[in-house]
């Protein structure tokens, strides 16, 4: 069972997820990240709010918006790594690469279904506090819409080429955390070719779907 009840609140929220949609930049150049959260975050959804074809549940567009603008800009082998835990170095390279790329397909599909929720959502950064010389943050805020705010935060890394998130928080559940007790219950009883496969099979079914 790969958290069905995290990928409902996903499906509201992960819109959010958008985080930064930036070119690499120098480290004296980078935009703090609380205010590249905000900024795309908001880019995202007035681009989806404007989009009939989005609105309409086009999901090939949907998926490219969200493999084009919010993919490129989250740190997958960090996140992949966290969240297989201590069977990662036992992976081989190619299981690695493996699990990586059927990670990413499924994040793109669970964020490309949040698009398809957007009404009149808005993003509200929480108060932001991190000192300049911090490498990793926190940057909380919360999902305002029609009904209770949603509480939706990050961890970001810097890098060369800027901030980037490796691990998303709905509703006081961290994503990897949610996601690493699944993947190493897979991986107990199928092996780390399990895991691939189980999230090969989820991913293609969710095409599949799509399709029909």
């Amino acid at each position: 069972m790969f958290a069905q009840s995290l990928y409902r609140s996903l499906a509201v929220t992960t819109v959010a997820v958008a985080a930064y949609v930036v070119p690499a930049v120098s480290q004296a150049q980078v935009v703090a990240p609380d205010a590249l959260i905000k900024q795309i975050s908001s880019e995202v959804i007035d681009v989806v709010k404007s989009d009939k074809a989005i609105q309409g549940g086009d999901i090939g567009k949907i998926i490219a918006l969200v493999d084009t603008k919010v993919m490129p800009h989250v740190n997958f082998q960090r996140m992949t790594s966290l969240s297989v835990g201590r069977h990662w170095r036992a992976a081989t390279p190619e299981q690695q690469k493996r699990l990586q790329d059927e990670f990413k397909v499924l994040l793109v599909r669970t964020y490309a279904g949040a698009l398809t929720q957007v009404k009149d959502q808005t993003v509200q950064l929480k108060p932001y506090r991190a000192a300049a010389e911090d490498t990793e943050v926190v940057v909380r805020t919360e999902v305002k819409g029609k009904g209770e705010p949603i509480q939706l935060d990050y961890r970001l890394e810097k890098t060369d080429g800027g901030w980037k998130i490796y691990d998303v928080n709905v509703l006081g559940v961290w994503l990897v955390e949610q996601y690493k007790g699944s993947f190493n219950q897979e991986i107990g009883a199928t092996g780390i070719d399990g895991l691939i496969k189980k999230l090969a099979d989820r991913n293609k079914a969710a095409s599949s779907a799509a399709k029909g």
